[in-house]
């Protein structure tokens, strides 16, 4: 039976090698494992971490877009925590790893992919990354333009919202390039103000609009639960999707807590209340906007160009422009970046690789995404979640049923090691469960298929990833001797 050789055992079950790996091809100083004393990072920091990354416009929206399409407002709100929850399992399950080992989401996937197979799911998130950074920054940069307006009235140049883009995309380089500590101290930073701010927001508008206005009090539009079931399955898919993305890439940042114990607790009290709350307080803001300003204002960039004075008014936009950004350098760089340097670790490192998730978020064009609620939730987040919700089966498969949680860390990182260059066995798995959740698109009476895109894909690819790799040996990590400890 293999044994997981040069790895040394700390206590609560923290793995690491003697010496990093030296590799070019396969490892960079962003790729190689952290080492134990690297990983410091607490409960606290990866809640704030949820915090920073789910105060954030696309989240405020989300309710927006769902009572847009028929249900109330506590329809709405259920819908989204119950997909956090949903999301947050295998959230957990992923993240062990890389608390254990230290390794980022692309290492991860040579495991079940192969080293040189890895490409294709890092690849993968990479480009669904690329598009949120690209949402993002376009609405980061609406809210420079509003804040511009505001502190110089009249003013209106050429291409002026184009130009806060531009700004705000190269503030988003700018802490890209300064790696993941500066990540995180904005989050740490950032998640009290952020709640603060949003709580402060909620104030504001019921007080002045005298409660919570007519959205809160009007029914839902699906006349029977046939209806309702109709728009419910596709939207809880959707918002399964929001974060199906972080499901995947979140050994990246888990890689850095203390112990299994952090990242559990950290994402638990950070991500399932905080997408609720946020969720409410932008049902409850535009409810009140309508009494406010006779019209139910669903963009929170012009709600908050209305509050008042212009300071006021500053100061919200600068909350919003921070709630963005620690979305997403976080949740829309990290991953892309790291998968774009397991492409080439020797010539692309994290911030090369951020700086070309930078590039393709423009190409995207992300003002097309964010054309209607249509597009954003049944179009985007439900397309997407086709092709990760697979790789998520095949990732909790392989290390959960195949590995029983034991990886070598030296073959993870050496060419010629136990995991190989290629399994197609996960190449099947994964083309398996996309062609399962997709094949709701071109056949009709199998559109629940594609509604239930990402639980499709993910039992698919799970049941027949670990069907192919039955009878894998599983590691002995039971000779791998602990870590001298140094007393003060």
């Amino acid at each position: 039976m293999p044994s997981g050789g040069e790895m040394l055992r700390h206590p609560g079950e923290l793995y690491e090698l003697r010496e990093q790996p030296s590799d070019p091809r396969l490892s960079n100083e962003d790729l190689q494992p952290t080492r134990v004393a690297q990983r410091t990072w607490t409960t606290y920091n990866m809640a704030s971490l949820w915090v920073g990354l789910s105060v954030c416009i696309p989240t405020y929206m989300l309710a927006a877009g769902l009572v847009d399409g028929g249900m109330n407002w506590w329809q709405a709100i259920l819908t989204i925590m119950l997909g956090n929850l949903i999301v947050l399992v295998p959230m957990v399950l992923i993240a062990h790893a890389g608390t254990r080992y230290g390794i980022p989401f692309p290492v991860l996937a040579r495991a079940s992919f192969g080293v040189v197979g890895a490409n294709i799911p890092a690849l993968l998130r990479a480009l669904v990354a690329c598009g949120w950074f690209g949402i993002q920054t376009w609405i980061g940069g609406q809210a420079i333009y509003a804040m511009l307006r505001v502190a110089i009235p009249g003013w209106e140049p050429p291409l002026a919202l184009p130009l806060g883009f531009l700004v705000f995309w190269l503030w988003n380089m700018y802490i890209v390039v300064r790696g993941s500590e500066s990540i995180k101290f904005l989050e740490a930073w950032a998640a009290p103000f952020l709640i603060l701010a949003g709580l402060a927001l909620l104030v504001w508008a019921t007080g002045r609009a005298g409660g919570l206005g007519p959205i809160l009090d009007r029914p839902s539009r699906f006349r029977t639960t046939g209806e309702f079931l109709t728009f419910f399955v596709p939207a809880l898919t959707a918002m399964v999707g929001f974060w199906a993305t972080l499901a995947l890439n979140i050994p990246d940042l888990s890689r850095f807590a203390k112990d299994q114990r952090a990242q559990i607790r950290g994402q638990f009290l950070g991500l399932p209340p905080t997408m609720t709350l946020f969720s409410f307080i932008g049902v409850a803001v535009t409810s009140a906007s309508a009494i406010i300003f006779g019209e139910a204002i669903w963009d929170p960039v012009l709600l908050l160009s209305k509050v008042g004075s212009p300071v006021v008014i500053f100061v919200s936009l600068f909350a919003l422009l921070v709630a963005t950004i620690t979305t997403n350098v976080a949740a829309n760089v990290v991953a892309p970046a790291n998968g774009f340097a397991n492409l080439w670790p020797s010539r692309i490192n994290f911030a090369v690789g951020g700086i070309i998730t930078g590039f393709i978020g423009i190409a995207i064009m992300p003002w097309k995404l964010l054309s209607d609620y249509g597009t954003y939730i049944f179009g985007w987040l439900i397309g997407y979640s086709s092709f990760l919700g697979p790789i998520a089966g095949i990732f909790i498969a392989d290390y959960w049923v195949v590995r029983r949680a034991r990886l070598s860390l030296l073959d993870l990182y050496s060419a010629d090691g136990i995991y190989g260059r290629w399994n197609p066995k996960a190449i099947v798995a994964l083309v398996a469960g996309v062609a399962v959740a997709l094949v709701g698109l071109v056949v009709p009476s199998l559109r629940v298929l594609y509604d239930y895109a990402w639980f499709v894909g993910f039992g698919t690819a799970f049941v027949l990833y670990a069907a192919l790799m039955r009878g894998t040996p599983a590691l002995d990590l039971g000779s791998v001797p602990e870590a001298e400890t140094r007393s003060s």
